[in-house]
């Protein structure tokens, strides 16, 4: 009787224990993604019941609960100095930073649930280390009737995060806290390789699953080389032996696809252009929100499967070319800071589509695109997988930053950034540059009116910098972060998103009738400002009717004028 009653008590004990690690997503038979709460308990529970797991609070976030990182480790080591030092192989994932696309939520925990129940092999020689749920405000907020287009889930948690911000585009200017947090826990961890799982919008189209690899020009180096011939085709591969049809991004949105797609451009905005900077392997894989919610969740599972097998299969060549690119980033001189896309290559990929038409909208009645289901199709398409460098830099010896940009300062330092304070004023002969033109966006975007299309002159002069201020040697791992971010001319540089807007205007001004008798003797000790002042009148008439605009250009050449104004406040040694 003793027996019979353990063995009830072990079943019931078992079966609740199953029930524990099941999922969400299981449960509601692939319908459901479990709440931000749901999520976190699940994680704790698995981290209570195997060693192999663990969690961890890491920083805050806008939501005012912390993000999290799960551990997955099969000899229980989570310190992850000594995972390298034992020559292990970390793959950062991603979850949630767009809450409405939750298949990577769901798709992890199936994942590592059936690690710990040794259902899938997890290889000795990779550590998973997971961002269960990124941006958790957004997740909060959860709504049927979010992502309109999308199939499933029931509930879909918001786009923008608490401040109504989206974080794939915060990973530079760092806005919110997740996006600092994250910067400190990319930085413990180290990954080799990144993957951010999303959904994409766009086109119809038989894929289940497409894929944004970081773009191998612009990752550049051995890692460039790497990636293009060696690890993002191998991912093809190892998904077509799964079962599935992998292809590229869609990134078309016009009238269809047919006639082929660029690569998408991702910037250092965005998570995976942001590892690229520190010498990281990185992909946003992107599910077609069209297909149910179930095969989307199992082609997100199936994919980091292949992630794990060919990280774990080709250790060796992964940290060969990231030390490779690490001792590369030292020794470039030159650095491209802008791209453009070159179309006169391509190479052909095969896509599974729909053929579309046009048929009259029964809102408008005009011409509507629609797409065929009925009419599946392959045939091999164009895909521009090249972009050139438009804007190269030469490397300085060193930048030099006044202490008084301290938000700057601070993004550095968050970022790991090694530099050093002056400790007594200091006289220093740097390159000066001088903003000349550049646009400002009318409407805001991410809370920034974006600076574009920079254009600059640059001077050699002797400055003054005084103790306290910053000296940021540009001989280290960090030097693509830091020219790409304290470069002007940069895509997602600290000035094209408003860092420095302060030099943008004048402080200082005059009193015309005051400055009129400055101006006369002025212009009596300076012929060559007298001159071309004379021809400015020559060749512009509303000048040379313009009283205030005469005395405003001798002020602006005079010694009178504010030197600070346009002059960029990160200063180069060259």
């Amino acid at each position: 009787m003793r027996k019979l009653l353990t063995l009830i008590a072990f079943l019931i004990s078992f079966h609740s224990f199953s029930q524990t690690i099941l999922t969400r997503f299981e449960l509601s038979k692939g319908k459901e993604s479990p709440t931000y709460p749901q999520i976190i308990e699940w994680w704790k529970n698995l981290d209570d019941k195997f060693p192999q797991v663990k969690m961890q609070a890491m920083g805050a976030s806008d939501a005012g609960f912390p993000l999290h990182l799960i551990t997955v480790s099969n000899d229980n080591d989570f310190d992850f100095g000594s995972l390298r030092r034992k020559n292990k192989r970390i793959i950062l994932i991603n979850n949630g930073i767009h809450p409405g696309e939750s298949d990577g939520i769901d798709a992890t925990m199936l994942l590592v649930r059936d690690i710990v129940t040794k259902k899938y092999k997890l290889p000795d020689n990779v550590v998973l280390a997971i961002i269960p749920v990124y941006n958790i405000g957004g997740s909060l907020n959860r709504s049927p009737y979010y992502r309109v287009d999308q199939d499933g889930p029931s509930l879909k948690g918001s786009r923008g995060n608490s401040q109504n911000l989206d974080l794939n585009r915060d990973f530079i200017k760092c806005d919110t806290k997740e996006a600092r947090a994250f910067a400190e826990i990319f930085h413990l961890v180290e990954p080799d390789v990144l993957v951010d799982n999303h959904v994409s919008n766009g086109a119809d189209y038989q894929h289940v699953m497409t894929l944004i690899a970081t773009q191998h020009k612009k990752l550049g180096g051995p890692m460039g080389e790497y990636m293009n011939k060696k690890f993002e085709p191998s991912l093809y591969g190892l998904m077509k032996a799964k079962g599935y049809d992998l292809v590229p991004y869609v990134n078309s949105f016009g009238d269809g696809p047919d006639a082929g797609w660029p690569a998408f451009f991702e910037s250092p905005r965005y998570s995976s252009g942001y590892a690229a900077l520190w010498h990281c392997f990185s992909f946003m894989p992107e599910t077609h929100m069209l297909k149910s919610y179930d095969k989307r969740v199992m082609s997100t599972y199936t994919l980091m499967q292949c992630f794990i097998e060919y990280t774990s299969s080709n250790s060796d060549g992964i940290k060969k070319a990231i030390d490779a690119q690490k001792v590369s980033m030292i020794t470039t001189k030159e650095f491209p800071v802008s791209w453009t896309l070159d179309r006169s290559e391509y190479a052909e990929v095969l896509y599974k589509g729909y053929e579309s038409g046009k048929k009259p909208s029964e809102v408008s009645g005009l011409p509507r695109l629609y797409y065929d289901r009925s009419k599946p199709y392959s045939k091999l398409v164009k895909y521009f997988n090249t972009y050139r460098p438009k804007t190269l830099i030469k490397k300085p010896a060193a930048y030099v930053i006044p202490q008084g940009w301290w938000q700057v300062i601070d993004l550095l330092k968050l970022n790991k950034v090694n530099m050093r304070q002056f400790s007594k004023d200091t006289s220093i002969t740097v390159e000066v540059y001088r903003i000349d033109e550049y646009k400002s966006s009318a409407i805001p975007f991410e809370m920034h009116h974006r600076n574009t299309d920079v254009k600059i002159s640059s001077t050699t002069k002797t400055m003054q910098f005084r103790k306290g201020d910053y000296y940021i040697p540009v001989n280290q791992a960090a030097n693509r972060f830091i020219i790409e971010t304290l470069e002007p001319q940069a895509d997602d540089s600290y000035f094209s998103w408003n860092f420095f807007d302060g030099i943008l205007g004048t402080k200082e001004g005059i009193s015309d009738y005051a400055f009129e008798e400055t101006a006369a003797a002025f212009l009596k000790t300076n012929p060559d400002v007298a001159t071309r002042l004379e021809q400015r009148r020559q060749t512009d008439t509303a000048f040379a009717k313009s009283a205030r605009a005469q005395l405003n250009f001798v002020y602006q050449n005079s010694p009178y004028f504010e030197p600070d104004y346009l002059r960029y406040p990160v200063y180069r040694i060259n």
